[in-house]
């Protein structure tokens, strides 16, 4: 495999794009071939995964991962874009006009509970207007931001978790200006706003509320632990230890199955010619890795149960492993 063909897990910074990530990291790798699997807010830190060189090519076996995140919930107001960068709203539209509104400091655990449970499994998500989703080939924040607000449809998403931090110590944190901290933990399906889920969190307390702060912690089977930041990225290049912290594309699908193939069938891989197999244990359409004798991935493949056969669905080239 080429040194430059694998995966990275960058720790994003504060303040930073995806896109400024992307940018830097072709800088440094002098790549061109470099893109993310899944967005981050600017105000957002932790896990983005870069695929560097031919291994693009596998970004979408990544994209749909479950994510994980560490989130602080601000409760006292309500922002324009439901985070912290946003504009106040002062709890407008939050609640019905006749329903009044509830005291941060009066909420008691078992409410908290009752909120966050209400939340999780799968939940309707109506996409916010501050997100990059299209809608009539527009932007939704291009929209936003020239004060105009359109109906969108709802998208089905899943929540795992959603739940208080216990690390974190107490349940509410009194920041002294009315408005309180709760620090929570979210698992949830690829596409869900935790914004989103922030503010319906505050509606089912009659309270507003906003995303202070989020870091990603987790991408598929990925963890924090496994990211390196920009500046540990250049000290790798300088050192010309790059090895270290690149994953090779095998590794970075190692959530899919996978199967070793004899000669015969790697050269009929390569080919994109489909794989006969005496046992699967795969589902129909099921994706599968095709690795060589050494463990290079080869191609990867969807498993046809008519057939009991692995059909390549996107084949690296001979020069790759």
């Amino acid at each position: 495999m080429k040194p430059m063909d694998g995966a990275l897990i960058i720790d994003k910074p504060a303040d930073w794009t995806s896109h400024d990530v992307v940018a830097r990291a072709r800088h440094l790798l002098r790549e061109r071939r470099v893109g993310h699997t899944g967005t981050l807010d600017p105000f957002a830190t932790g896990m983005l995964v870069l695929l560097v060189g031919r291994a693009t090519r596998l970004a979408q076996f990544l994209s749909g991962l479950e994510k994980e995140y560490e989130a602080v919930i601000q409760l006292g107001y309500a922002t324009d874009t439901g985070d912290v960068t946003g504009k106040p709203l002062v709890n407008l539209g939050v609640v019905k006009a006749d329903a009044p509104l509830k005291s941060v400091a009066n909420l008691d655990e078992s409410e908290i509970e009752a909120a966050l449970a209400s939340l999780r499994g799968e939940i309707d998500q109506v996409p916010p207007m501050y997100s990059a989703k299209k809608q009539q080939g527009r932007k939704l924040y291009e929209l936003a931001r020239r004060g105009e607000e359109v109906e969108r449809q709802p998208v089905r998403v899943t929540i795992q978790k959603f739940e208080t931090n216990s690390a974190k110590g107490g349940l509410l944190k009194d920041n002294l200006d009315g408005t309180y901290d709760l620090d929570v933990l979210v698992a949830c399906s690829s596409g869900t706003y935790v914004r989103t889920l922030a503010e319906d969190f505050g509606k089912r307390l009659g309270i507003g509320a906003h995303v202070a702060e989020l870091r990603r912690t987790r991408v598929g089977s990925f963890q924090i632990v496994q990211a390196i930041t920009l500046e540990q990225l250049q000290e790798s290049i300088a050192e010309e230890s790059l090895g270290r912290v690149l994953l090779t594309p095998d590794a970075a699908l190692e959530h899919l199955p996978a199967i070793d193939l004899i000669d015969d069938d790697v050269r009929k891989a390569r080919n994109g010619v489909d794989v006969s197999v005496q046992k699967a244990i795969w589902t129909n359409g099921e994706q599968v890795r095709l690795r060589d004798e050494h463990g290079h991935l080869i191609a990867v493949a969807s498993f046809e149960a008519e057939k009991n056969s692995l059909r390549p669905r996107v084949v690296l080239g001979h020069e790759e492993i």
